[in-house]
């Protein structure tokens, strides 16, 4: 009842009391997903009631996979502002990250390239919005992990809002990513990493959640375990990034790294040495005049161009056959 806390919902007191109730009993017995529908033809299970939520996001990614795939698509990079401020939270001032984004933005516009921005900022100023963590299914069992994630939304733990469905949207449809973010305690920022951790199910995650029969143990253990073992599917593979981390103090380098460590691991191509950039802004200096660093700063306006630069290059090379990816035939010895 904790949303209701306004005294102006008093005057429904009567029917809050009836909602709660049915809230409770959905709890009670454990209603995740209340509406369902049969899987139906090319499931491992084709009468196994799936979720209508994750048929309706598999059907968007499949789409936009099938897109991407095709050579007459035009081009897309997703920008990911990682950034967790806007001129609508608390501070109500814009990030430094915004406007590098806005900066990679204008350079892949005006390279024809239809650039697709992801405000990860939103989930601290936008009502409802949320990114739920990770659960940690793959580390009972790869297949657990369904692509994509199964385990939002959860309507009996009033775990809703879940932004991830579009997230995963927005990364199967784009060509190149850019991550663009700021550097909070030597780490990435609370939305960055939440959306990384929920992007685990693109590495090696499940795509028919039938085979496991939702969230069955045993059955997901065991197809693991079969044969040759689970394939690892990595379903973001083949697309190209930059990453550009800024700070004002420590940390830059290494956030840098991780990242790039990430996408490699995943299996995405990066752009070239000036596409992977750390720097910090206003160095040692006070957080009140830092967006006149950034201002006074053109050489790091200019490298921010580069990144986007580099990005739209590799993403034109890679669709035409001209940039080599040289391990690309290899079979992976240790796939997970």
């Amino acid at each position: 009842m904790q949303p209701y806390q306004d005294p102006a919902f008093k005057a429904e007191s009567e029917a809050l009391k009836r909602i709660e109730l049915i809230a409770w009993e959905a709890y009670e017995e454990g209603r995740k997903a209340p509406v369902t529908r049969q899987a139906g033809a090319g499931y491992a299970d084709p009468h196994y009631d799936l979720s209508v939520d994750w048929i309706e996001a598999k059907g968007r990614i499949d789409a936009a996979q099938a897109l991407w795939a095709k050579p007459e698509t035009r081009s897309r990079v997703l920008l990911v502002n990682g950034s967790p401020r806007n001129d609508g939270t608390c501070p109500g001032e814009v990030s430094k990250s915004w406007r590098l984004t806005e900066i990679a933005r204008e350079v892949l516009v005006a390279a024809g390239i239809e650039a697709d921005v992801l405000d990860l900022s939103l989930v601290t100023s936008e009502y409802g919005k949320q990114i739920h963590p990770c659960k940690g299914c793959v580390s009972t069992a790869m297949p657990l992990c369904h692509w994509p994630c199964s385990c939002y939304p959860n309507h009996s733990l009033r775990q809703i809002g879940d932004w991830m469905n579009e997230i995963y949207e927005s990364w199967v449809a784009a060509h190149g990513v850019i991550l663009i973010t700021p550097t909070h305690w030597y780490q990435a920022t609370s939305p960055l990493k939440l959306m990384i951790d929920r992007l685990v199910c693109a590495d090696g995650g499940n795509p028919d959640p039938t085979s496991t029969h939702g969230k069955k143990v045993g059955e997901a253990k065991a197809l693991e375990l079969d044969g040759d073992g689970w394939s690892f599917p990595k379903h973001l593979a083949g697309r190209v990034y930059g990453v550009l981390v800024h700070g004002d103090v420590a940390g830059v380098e290494s956030l840098r790294r991780n990242l790039c460590d990430w996408l490699d691991w995943m299996g995405l191509v990066d752009a070239g040495f000036q596409a992977r950039l750390d720097r910090y802004i206003g160095y040692y200096e006070p957080y009140a005049t830092s967006h006149d660093a950034l201002d006074q700063d053109t050489n790091m306006q200019e490298e921010t161009r580069n990144v986007a630069r580099a990005v739209a290059r590799a993403v034109g090379d890679l669709r035409t056959g001209k940039l080599s990816v040289p391990d690309r035939a290899l079979t992976r010895p240790r796939p997970k």
